[in-house]
């Protein structure tokens, strides 16, 4: 079991960023919580089986179509047995 935060700098707010998110998480089993931070970025943390967590962080490279990613800011964290992921 794998849980990280991560940050998410660029145009990232108003691209559909959180929900291309959940919809991996969604497919990889992956659990936690994202949201728009009031400063531009994205901030998530993700938890679940390592490679699906990695899995996630790479859609959160890229993005939907509309994003432009700057700077992904990856920290490890405590797993804290979270059951979906809520977009907030």
């Amino acid at each position: 079991m794998k849980c990280v935060r991560v940050q998410v700098s660029g145009t990232v707010q108003g691209v559909f960023f959180r929900d291309t998110v959940r919809s991996a998480a969604d497919e990889n089993g992956v659990t936690g919580w994202i949201r728009n931070c009031s400063d531009g970025r994205v901030e998530a943390v993700l938890e679940g089986d390592d490679d699906a967590v990695d899995s996630v962080v790479e859609v959160c490279r890229t993005g939907p179509d509309g994003a432009r990613v700057h700077d992904v800011s990856v920290s490890a964290e405590a797993p804290a047995g979270l059951t979906r992921l809520e977009v907030r």
